[in-house]
């Protein structure tokens, strides 16, 4: 509109406000807040699952790596053998009953979800609580790979593990292995407490390397052996309480393995070994000499007869002798360190052998003599019972 028009200005119909709704000019009202208590228990429920996330993720973790040590032991490397006809479960199961890992389901579920195991049968060198991971992959290599497989059997003396080490390997030589079997730097927590007792000894490690299966690899020194040799035997001794052998026999951990070595030189079969246990402590206490025919042959010349060695001025005559040798006679294995350690009860009054005693404390297991072709004893409480035992013996051809 130009201006000086006199024409009235006239407003459109969709201009004014009679134009527009009531609604245009409402105010928004406020919103609704949500329920605090809503709030509350979702939050709730959601760090209860965050929570419960972290302490199964930490569960897992702690099953795939546990500890490296039970009661302050470290783990050393342990033989673990895979039959013919083993599976990843059976596998799992084994691993878990003696000791490798903690939990078979978890490790078979991480073998699953990584690649998996080709198992071959053979011995395998483990190290108990490693991660599963380490243990996976030692059983994923072939154990012919690296290792090479030697067995020392229960009774060996050092002597013979150090020329059974040197024909398995070729490498470590028998006097290598002998020189370092009497390195005083090498000791053991089951060792002599007084170490002057060793004075003389051939060999100071004797009795305290842990006769088993062992995989040697092909840069190991003949240090490296021996120290997992002991470490294994205070491994088994804790297992069978060797460290409580002051509470269950009156003897120091160190007489147990002498006991124990004595055992085993004697026992060809598993029912006589608690039996010679209790006939050698009933002795000691006693005072009576042991007349234990093994200890008279410990490191003897090749050859030597029965009659000479018993006439032999030694502290390994148990014949002229009274109290245990000084030093084990041999390494014993397991079953003799659990006989030694849990003797048997002596007879009860009304056992065969009571025959005669009127009194159950006069009634003991005192005397045993070789009876059967199988390596079994005839055990007496008497001496009269004794010498017939022992003339049945030589009835039969089982002595001479």
């Amino acid at each position: 509109m130009k201006n000086g028009d006199a024409k009235e200005w006239k407003e459109d119909p969709w201009d004014g406000p009679d134009a527009w709704g009531s609604s245009d000019f409402e105010e928004i009202g406020n919103e609704r807040r949500p329920d605090p208590r809503i709030v509350f228990i979702t939050l709730a429920v959601v760090m209860t699952i965050v929570v419960s996330l972290v302490v199964v993720g930490l569960w897992y973790l702690r099953q795939l790596n546990p500890p490296d040590s039970v009661d302050g032991i470290a783990q050393v490397a342990t033989n673990f053998t895979v039959n013919q006809n083993d599976s990843v479960a059976s596998v799992s199961r084994r691993l878990e009953d003696e000791g490798f890992i903690v939990n078979s389901r978890v490790f078979q579920f991480y073998v699953s979800r990584n690649g998996g195991i080709d198992l071959q049968p053979g011995y395998y060198l483990l190290t108990p609580r490693s991660h599963v991971g380490e243990i996976m992959k030692a059983l994923n290599t072939s154990p012919s790979a690296t290792f090479t497989k030697v067995t020392f059997p229960e009774g060996f003396t050092v002597a013979k593990m150090a020329t059974r080490i040197e024909e398995k390997t070729s490498r470590i030589t028998a006097q290598e292995f002998l020189t370092t079997a009497s390195n005083p730097d090498f000791v053991s927590s089951f060792g002599p407490n007084d170490p002057s007792r060793l004075d003389g000894a051939d060999f100071r490690l004797e009795g305290l390397l842990f006769p088993d299966t062992y995989q040697v690899s092909g840069d190991e020194a003949a240090s490296a052996v021996i120290d997992r040799m002991l470490r294994l035997m205070e491994r088994v001794g804790v297992q069978e309480g060797l460290d409580q052998a002051k509470v269950k026999t009156g003897r120091s951990p160190y007489e147990v393995l002498i006991i124990a070595s004595l055992i085993e030189r004697e026992a060809k079969l598993e029912i006589d070994r608690a039996k010679i246990a209790r006939v050698i402590y009933n002795r000691l206490d006693r005072g009576m000499p042991l007349q234990i025919d093994a200890t008279l042959y410990y490191n003897a010349p090749e050859g030597a007869s029965f009659s000479d060695l018993k006439a032999i001025d030694s502290a390994y005559n148990t014949y002229l002798s009274t109290g245990l040798p000084p030093t084990p006679i041999a390494n014993p294995g397991r079953a003799s360190i659990r006989a030694a350690l849990n003797p048997a009860p002596n007879p009860p009054l009304s056992d065969p052998i009571c025959k005669g005693i009127k009194q159950a404390s006069n009634c003991a297991y005192i005397f045993y003599v070789l009876s059967d072709s199988k390596g079994g004893h005839t055990f007496a409480a008497t001496i009269q019972d004794h010498e017939r035992n022992v003339e049945a013996a030589r009835a039969g051809g089982f002595l001479p």
